[in-house]
């Protein structure tokens, strides 16, 4: 079972359909998705390309990746940041990061960095989930950054849910950024594989 995706969308993704639609198919549209220049990008990976296994389940000490953004238009509140898992078995978003607070201006998220608020991921937790797909089987992920025209008073910890909805009717502008990554044997990614002929 698969989710049609509009045509902007589609073309931002480089796909036509999805296990289940994005979030910035539910809330964004083609009038905001890029509006005034709004860009997400991310010094550690390009569009569409691989995610290092140091932002996975494929190594130890994994942190999320680094995120930066352009400005987004005149009058926005508050940015946030959902990334979510486009394969999905249960007809739901799989939840990877979910972040706000973040001030409506030119900015960035360093590696590893810790976000202003977060909310219950896929696992319940408020950290980065680090993809871990089935071995073999290649995933695409989706970070969507938000521009709002209302602050969110929404705690710290929140649901998806909860969320969205505070978000829904704020959007001024979207963005994306999709990455992919597959499922790998944990040895595969193991650095010191190599040193232990030499002990």
């Amino acid at each position: 079972m698969s989710a049609e995706l509009p045509e902007w969308a589609a073309q931002a993704i480089g796909s036509t359909s999805a296990s289940v639609a994005p979030t910035i198919v539910r809330l964004g549209s083609e009038k905001t998705f890029g509006k005034s220049g709004f860009a997400l990008t991310s010094p550690a990976f390009q569009n569409g390309a691989e995610l290092d296994p140091s932002f996975t389940a494929c190594e130890e000490d994994s942190v999320a990746p680094p995120f930066e953004w352009t400005a987004p238009p005149p009058g926005a509140q508050e940015l946030v940041l959902i990334a979510e898992d486009l394969q999905s078995t249960d007809g739901k978003p799989n939840l990877h990061w979910l972040v706000w607070g973040l001030a409506p201006q030119k900015g960035k998220l360093l590696e590893g960095e810790v976000p202003p608020r977060t909310g219950k991921n896929g696992l319940g937790n408020s950290e980065w989930l680090l993809p871990n797909p089935p071995l073999g089987e290649e995933h695409r992920y989706i970070f969507q950054l938000f521009a709002l025209d209302l602050p969110l008073t929404t705690m710290p910890g929140a649901s998806y849910e909860e969320l969205v909805s505070s978000m829904e009717g704020t959007i001024m502008a979207c963005a994306m950024i999709t990455a992919r990554f597959e499922g790998h044997e944990m040895e595969e990614w193991d650095p010191d594989n190599d040193d232990w002929d030499d002990e």
